[in-house]
């Protein structure tokens, strides 16, 4: 009879052979809608939908990329989700960090139950509270502005516990510490707690940044100036009521991703 070892290895062979299969397919469907965005952007419009799918173009068209950025202000939506992109992560960082310290080690009448109540609004979707928030909007004079897209996502209920969480484990001896030197609260969290929380705050910063770069439907509802709108607006405009032009579209979301990664 072969040894244990020896029929035990066709067996673990077979099996890696099969998970790294799996996900080797996984990943080609994964990373063939990105192939095909490349492919079309470099494509004639003629042969955007030819079959077979022709994957490598022939010729290269990279004059969609200079059609793509003389039609539209590219530069401009750029930095328009630039700005609000870090105006909100820079706006959360702090604001959820000072949150998530408050009701982690201050002691105060109800801290408890307005904890959950603020939680409780992850459960509430946005749609719900688009009309409210249009019609304040309004009130305040900031249709079509920045300012309608900055201020109400300077807060976050899901930053918020994410910090509390980090912070329920935060050593109580460096606070006492602070304490006996002298520090306030607020000097504890500025000075001691910060610092120390830069893995949680990547992580919230990255997070944030991500979510309002490629925020669409809220922006749509905000802006109408040219000037003023940001990418995702503007691929938007790319499409039109009948036809839309594939080759631009694809090149507008191929340099999207670039910075996107870019951003990252």
């Amino acid at each position: 009879m072969l040894p244990a070892r020896r029929r035990v290895w066709p067996a673990l062979l077979l099996q890696h052979a099969v998970a790294h299969g799996l996900l080797i397919a996984g990943a080609l469907t994964m990373i063939m809608p990105f192939l095909w965005m490349l492919s079309t952007s470099l494509k004639p419009l003629e042969q955007v939908f030819v079959y077979p799918p022709q994957w490598i173009p022939r010729p290269l068209q990279w004059q969609n990329y200079q059609e793509l950025l003389s039609r539209v202000p590219f530069a401009t939506y750029a930095l328009n989700s630039l700005k609000i992109a870090v105006a909100i992560t820079m706006g959360q960082l702090f604001t959820c960090s000072l949150a998530g310290y408050a009701f982690a080690r201050l002691r105060f009448p109800g801290r408890d139950v307005l904890f959950l109540a603020y939680i409780a609004t992850l459960m509430i979707p946005g749609q719900v509270t688009m009309i409210p928030l249009f019609i304040i909007m309004r009130e305040l004079h900031w249709i079509d502005t920045h300012y309608a897209l900055i201020v109400p996502g300077l807060t976050s209920a899901f930053g918020t516990f994410l910090m509390r969480q980090f912070f329920l484990g935060f050593p109580v001896d460096l606070e006492d510490a602070a304490n006996l030197d002298g520090c306030t609260p607020f000097q504890t969290y500025w000075r001691i707690a910060m610092p120390l929380s830069r893995p949680v705050l990547a992580t919230l910063g990255v997070a944030t940044f991500m979510g309002v770069w490629n925020d669409f439907l809220w922006p749509l509802i905000m802006i109408n100036s040219e000037s003023k709108r940001t990418l995702t607006l503007g691929l938007a405009s790319l499409i039109g009521q009948y036809t839309t032009d594939w080759t631009l579209l694809m090149a507008g979301a191929v340099m999207v991703s670039v910075q996107n990664r870019a951003g990252k």
